[in-house]
């Protein structure tokens, strides 16, 4: 699988938790995490399919569609934390904060020019393995289109606001694994401030307009 086709399928599911920010607290707790992903799938898919703005990758009307639908229903504390390790333990509160605003901003601009790439894809949630009373759970799909089925997991933690997804699992790769092996070296030759300014340059230079020839 090729890293367009990766960043894709990423961006997909990213997409799929946006539907999340759509269900009132009252359906959150009335339905399980299978459940809600796929009542709200369908429609998340048409808005990125009809969205111009989304389909062009404009990153400003993303990240604030991100902040104000992904967030709330996302744990990216916890998401964050378990992309650096075992060192976001040593990390003061404002290294902790900002490695939240790098990542995120990493995650939404390298993501964004893919959903551009959505056009028939369906999802279908299999059946949950879960006892009712679990807290954690892991919502298995497929997406649906040209060619054959691709794997798009969910790992969902319940808490008082309702379900939250915390990671992201394509064809048997994390998201979380995946950042925590490239941040890893950055962290062990230039600690987590080192991390924090790789983030951000590589954020820079992602915001910055090309040079004309």
């Amino acid at each position: 699988m090729n890293r367009r086709t990766f960043q894709h399928l990423w961006s997909l599911g990213l997409a799929l938790a946006l539907s999340l920010g759509g269900a009132s607290l009252h359906a959150q707790s009335a339905e399980g995490p299978d459940q809600l992903i796929k009542r709200l799938s369908t429609d998340v898919l048409d808005t990125i399919k009809t969205d111009k703005d989304v389909q062009s990758g404009d990153v400003r009307k993303i990240v604030t569609f991100v902040d104000a639908k992904v967030m709330p229903h996302v744990n990216f504390t916890r998401m964050t934390a378990s992309a650096v390790g075992r060192n976001w333990r040593q990390a003061t509160p404002e290294q902790q904060k900002r490695l939240q605003d790098e990542f995120k901003t990493m995650l939404v601009r390298t993501y964004s020019g893919a959903l551009s790439q959505v056009k028939d894809q369906t999802v279908s949630v299999k059946p949950l393995r879960a006892a009712a009373t679990d807290t954690e759970v892991i919502v298995r799909s497929e997406v649906v289109g040209r060619g054959e089925p691709i794997q798009l997991d969910y790992r969902m933690e319940k808490g008082q606001a309702g379900w939250r997804i915390y990671d992201l699992n394509v064809l048997g790769f994390w998201l979380v694994e995946t950042y925590r092996a490239q941040f890893a070296p950055e962290i062990t030759a230039n600690g987590i401030d080192g991390l924090i300014s790789a983030l951000a340059e590589r954020n820079k230079a992602g915001s910055a307009p090309a040079k004309k020839s």
